[in-house]
């Protein structure tokens, strides 16, 4: 059971990866007059509920195959990744209420809590 919950754990780290290394800078340089933003709400939302539905499964499928690392972790990644869907709208009035210094504190909070979804995941697969 436990290759099951690598797997998954491979996944989430892929999506993390993926998005941060190709799609954000694409959407940065490719897309113009106010579309990045657009893009970006509708694509973050997207990307920490797969991010909490991939720790989900990996959670039970680490508890009910006796992988309590996995499950432990799974479910660390899973309150993280919610907790970064729960910022996205704050996230979003203080940019649109061009309240920067709160904008730029509800970002760094996204991009610790993602970075911390990612380190569960990699702790699940090399400890």
């Amino acid at each position: 059971m436990a290759k099951l919950a690598y797997f998954l754990s491979g996944i989430s780290l892929g999506i993390i990866v993926f998005q941060s290394a190709v799609v954000a800078p694409l959407v940065f340089t490719q897309l113009k007059n106010g579309a990045s933003g657009r893009f970006l709400r509708a694509l973050f939302p997207r990307f920490f509920l797969i991010l909490a539905g991939l720790s989900l499964a990996t959670a039970l499928n680490s508890y009910f195959g006796d992988f309590s690392r996995g499950a432990a972790l799974g479910c660390v990644a899973l309150v993280l990744a919610l907790v970064a869907y729960v910022l996205i709208p704050g996230t979003n009035r203080a940019r649109d209420e061009g309240r920067t210094a709160a904008f730029k504190r509800l970002h760094l909070a996204s991009v610790l809590l993602t970075l911390g979804i990612g380190v569960s995941n990699l702790l699940i697969l090399f400890t």
